[in-house]
């Protein structure tokens, strides 16, 4: 019962042992005592109550009774970190217990070696455990025996017979009651569904077991561990962290078990490694090798000797004795059947790189490689990264290329798996150091165009093709709709100084119940999307329009001048140099959205001077006359490109990607030419300028009051013309798919619009911040603008700064009136700009202001 339901077994026993029972029934008890405080409490009462459970069963003389709770406390001893003595219980257990007992003492031990690491003597005891369990007609015992075993070989990287016994183990557990063990077997089909590389599977799966574990009220730190793994492998490292510590905490906080700590340190150190924290993954990892070390769980220390290794790489420790150190964990990882030991060589040839020993290098990337051809997609990633480490090595620029593409073509199936838009955003993290090493290829042989080719294969890829749709899901759809009502409450609330922590509170809780279940969308698009055709590109350029694509490399920005037939390549400043000049030109912009701030205007100027060399540098002398693009990298999302002096007076529109603007002008306009204008609540103006558009658009659809309401303006601005929403932006850098519009019943949010079939043909937001994007991955962006670029809509107008609501209403009349003159939105755009009054508060208010597409 105790794996049946948890808290009514440990009800029962404490009221047996208040009745003075039998030696024999008081062994029992004890033992189920003993069995609760050690997966889910306090591990120090769980050994006192087992080693009275053996008291217990010596007296009552039950060789048997005695073998089974030796076994329980073979496993509560070695989580305890107190390994030695766990084996040593084991061996008089088997000692002691006869067939049917001695199978699940057995078993048990088997769990134990798995837990040590010791992978091949956790499949022999299984092994022998299995028949007996069988022949004794012992379902239960046989099905936690399968799924154990499962497990082992998950660990040594057979996923097909993992998914074999997990299947029968799955069908077993249907026949009981046991509603723990069923809620470990989602969990391990969990496992297993990320090891076979379905993520937003094994985030369903693991979510529904922990759904379950609540039910019955037990702690889930196992799942936490796995959940961590699936996390970072989502691209997801800070929350992973944040959910290893959290764990962390909680375990000390009663005394639970070191073993499950040890590998919760293990997890927060990889964590940190991949969010870009050395230090702190040095710590927890080396934290883990001493917990390990004492628990004598040499295949787990191993691991973690691993990820300190990677850390101290990454913190810029490179030296031969890394080296050593590297090939050594590989070596005996490689010993264990690990997966995880191509990573490793890998690692010791990139270290070997870094100090110019060629040969070693070579040798440890050879074996690193192998992993190529075969396994899940990011290991077949490794292999790849390995090869174009040799290619470079041996300056093969042809081969580094090679090993770039397929290594890449490999994450683009995987990515296409994720449903998710975030979830393929940030999965080309894994793909960022094949994309430099193919740009740093290019850069050397091949020239500007196979450096712009380069340069579009691992740039805003999440905007090829559409997000997969949110299933019509009644529980996503109801969260939505409460998470609407709760949000506007809270807002309601701060705007009458009232506190509103509870009402935040389960808002937080809405946004994570909304983020999980669109996480659990798998992709149905086949392939990687389009693939970017430089001819086409300059087919559509034109002579007069240019197109500047702004790639990094090694930290400086190349400039890559497309126009005219042919691509040219400048060097311009360090991206982080423009970084910094980005962010005093929006402390500026912030200020002179407010009156008297006209003596700052010369300061932003001249700002806007230096980010042009960085940026531009000569490349600015040579844009010619007409229209430009600008497709800038994600760090450099807010920059005010009109600022810029070469730009200022130009018809300038801004992409994420040159394949994106293509896409943006090769679609299509809807044929009824619909017009919608949305006036949001609470408004400083009041949205001033919809009701004179509103006059303008003699059959334009207008909502406001009551009727801007979610529902009613998601399904007018369905397969729109043009949409202009003058309502309340929001950006949220911590979740910016929760950025969000403020609409009469509360928040429209990214998740929202991609429900929608259609966006608007055109699409211009007014209000503050509306252009503003979160940047993931490797050069992926995250927000309302490109949530809508996807979906059918080629042209936005959006701001990423704070605007003067007053100084706004005459930039949209001057804009709707180009609009209505035949123009495009950056053309008339241009023209508003020109139109407004030469003040410092009317200028900045333009330069805040960007036209994105091609519409």
């Amino acid at each position: 019962m105790v794996f049946a339901d948890p808290g009514e077994a440990l009800a029962r026993a404490r009221a047996l042992l208040d009745a003075v029972p039998s030696p024999l029934d008081a062994s029992v008890a004890h033992q189920v005592i003993g069995i609760w405080q050690r997966d889910f409490g306090d591990l120090r009462l769980a050994l006192n109550h087992l080693r009275r459970a053996r008291e217990f069963a010596a007296r009552a003389d039950s060789a048997d009774r005695e073998a089974d709770v030796l076994a329980t406390l073979g496993v509560a001893l070695v989580h305890a970190g107190r390994t030695r003595e766990g084996l040593a219980a084991f061996e008089r257990g088997v000692a002691r217990g006869g067939g049917h007992t001695r199978a699940r003492v057995l078993y048990r031990r088997a769990y134990v070696w798995w837990v040590l690491g010791h992978h091949r003597e956790a499949l022999e005891d299984v092994r022998r455990a299995i028949p007996v369990l069988r022949q004794a007609e012992d379902v239960i015992w046989t099905a936690r025996a399968l799924t154990l075993r499962a497990t082992v070989h998950l660990a040594l990287g057979a996923v097909e017979r993992a998914e074999a016994d997990f299947a029968a183990a799955e069908t077993l557990w249907e026949t009981t009651g046991q509603e723990h063990d069923k809620a470990d077997a989602v969990e391990s089909r969990g496992l297993a569904a990320f090891r076979s590389g379905d993520v937003p599977a094994a985030l369903r799966l693991l979510d529904e077991a922990e759904e379950r574990y609540a039910r019955l009220g037990t702690p889930t730190f196992m799942l936490n561990i796995r959940r961590c793994e699936v996390l970072m492998a989502a691209g997801l490292a800070p929350e992973a962290l944040a959910e290893a510590d959290a764990a962390i905490g909680k375990l000390d906080g009663i005394g639970g078990q070191s073993t499950r700590k040890a590998e919760l340190l293990l997890a927060a150190a990889r964590a940190a490694r991949l969010a870009g924290d050395p230090h702190t993954a040095i710590a927890r990892a080396a934290l883990a090798v001493r917990l390990f070390a004492g628990q004598r769980r040499t295949w787990w220390e191993t691991h973690a000797r691993l990820v300190m290794i990677e850390a101290r790489h990454a913190a810029g420790r490179g030296s031969g004795r890394l080296v050593a150190d590297a090939a050594a964990v590989a070596g005996k990882l490689a010993a264990f059947g690990a997966p995880a030991a191509p990573e490793a060589s890998l690692l010791a040839g990139r270290i070997a790189l870094g100090l110019g020993w060629t040969a070693d290098a070579e040798r440890h990337l050879a074996v690193a490689a192998r992993s190529r051809r075969s396994g899940p997609p990011l290991a077949r990633m490794t292999g790849w990264a390995a090869q174009a480490l040799r290619a470079r090595a041996a300056g093969s620029t042809r081969g580094v290329l090679e090993a770039c593409r397929r290594g890449l073509d490999v994450l683009d199936d995987h990515r296409m798996t994720l449903g998710a838009s975030e979830l393929r955003a940030r999965a080309t993290e894994q793909g960022a150091e094949l994309a430099a090493l193919a740009g740093r290829a290019s850069l050397v042989s091949g020239g500007p165009r196979r450096l712009l080719v380069w340069s579009e294969r691992w740039r805003a890829t999440v905007l090829s093709t559409p997000p997969t749709r949110p299933p019509a899901d009644p529980e996503l759809l109801s969260g939505m709709t409460a998470f609407r009502e709760i949000a506007s409450r809270a807002e309601a609330a701060r705007m009458e100084g009232r506190p509103v922590p509870a009402l935040e509170r389960e808002q937080r809780r809405l946004e994570r119940q909304i983020r999980s279940r669109t996480l659990h969308m798998r992709g149905e698009t086949p392939g990687g999307g389009d693939r970017f055709d430089v001819g086409r590109l300059l087919e559509r350029l034109g002579d007069e329009v240019r197109l500047v694509e702004l790639a990094v490399l090694d930290g400086r920005v190349q400039v890559l001048l497309c126009g005219q037939g042919r691509v040219r390549r400048f060097e311009a400043g360090l991206l982080a140099d423009a970084e910094t000049e980005a962010e005093h030109v929006q402390a500026g912009l912030r200020r002179l959205a407010h009156p008297g701030a006209e003596a700052r205007l010369p300061v932003v100027e001249a700002a806007g001077r230096r980010l042009e060399e960085l940026l531009l540098g000569p490349a600015a002398e040579h844009l010619g006359g007409g229209p430009v693009v600008i497709v800038p990298p994600g760090r450099l999302h807010r920059v005010p490109w009109a600022l810029l002096p070469s730009l200022r007076e130009r018809v300038l529109s801004v992409s994420p990607s040159a394949g994106s603007w293509l896409r943006a002008r090769e679609t299509a306009p809807p044929p009824d030419g619909r017009h919608v204008l949305v006036r949001g609540p609470g408004l400083a103006t009041g949205g001033a300028e919809v009701p004179e558009l509103a006059g303008r658009y003699a059959c334009a659809t207008v909502l406001e009051d009551d009727e801007a309401r979610v529902p009613r303006v998601l399904q007018e601005l369905d397969g729109a013309a043009l949409a202009h929403i003058a309502a309340h932006g929001t950006f949220r850098a911590d979740s910016p798919l929760f950025s969000s519009l403020r609409m009469a019943d509360g928040p429209i949010v990214v998740h929202d619009f991609e429900r929608v079939d259609r966006s608007p043909y055109r699409i211009i937001l007014s209000c503050c911040d509306t252009a503003l994007l979160a940047s993931v991955g490797a050069d992926e962006l995250l927000g309302l603008v490109t949530a809508l670029l996807p979906l059918g809509t080629a042209g936005v107008v959006a701001c990423s700064a704070p605007v003067n609501d007053a100084a706004v209403v005459p930039l949209m009349l001057a804009l709707h009136k180009g609009l209505g003159a035949g123009l495009s939105l950056a053309e008339a755009l241009r023209d508003a700009r020109a139109a407004l009054p030469g003040d410092a508060l009317h200028q900045a208010t333009g330069w805040a202001f960007s036209a994105f597409g091609a519409a």
